[in-house]
């Protein structure tokens, strides 16, 4: 192999990686397009999935910083279509349970209704419904311990931790 083509190789890889990542760390409500996987009414039955599974404390919750596009563009950027489907079919089978049970949408139920439909969904025995649960829950907890506002005001992330202060005074000893 030519040593050009070798460090052109090597130039690109470690750019991609350093770029890849960038957009995942930090992102705000504002950083993704809408209705990036799901049809509008799948993506308002999401949002208030995440709500009731982080809602509104003394904090924003999840629903309020835009968790819901967030776990969209992770399911359609990083997932297999498999994934994809059950994240739209999970959507689907929520809200069909919603209207069937209490005779009103996912998004428009109560608090309550909502979280004991996320309590069925989790307490389940049909494997797909589990692994949809599984997937929205922790997209969730990564998605809001990862926004901007989060890293900002909750946990004070620091790009590079630890100064360095390199004229300090010395006391003799």
């Amino acid at each position: 192999m030519e040593r050009r083509v070798a460090l052109r190789s090597m130039a690109l890889a470690v750019g991609a990686m350093a770029n890849l990542p960038s957009w995942a760390s930090g992102w705000s409500k504002g950083s993704f397009p809408k209705g990036t996987l799901l049809a509008a009414d799948q993506a308002k039955n999401l949002s208030a999935m995440v709500e009731a599974i982080i809602p509104k404390t003394d904090t924003p919750g999840a629903g309020e910083l835009g968790v819901g596009d967030f776990v969209q563009k992770m399911v359609k950027d990083c997932y297999d279509k498999k994934a994809q489907a059950t994240l739209s079919n999970g959507i689907s089978n929520l809200d069909a349970q919603s209207n069937k049970k209490f005779g009103k949408s996912y998004a428009d139920a109560s608090k309550d209704q909502k979280l004991q439909l996320l309590q069925e969904l989790e307490k389940s025995t049909d494997a797909e419904q589990k692994a949809f649960f599984g997937m929205v829950k922790n997209l969730t907890i990564q998605g809001y311990m990862s926004s901007e506002y989060v890293m900002t005001n909750i946990t004070h992330y620091e790009m590079v931790p630890a100064r360095y202060h390199g004229c300090v005074p010395v006391k003799k000893g």
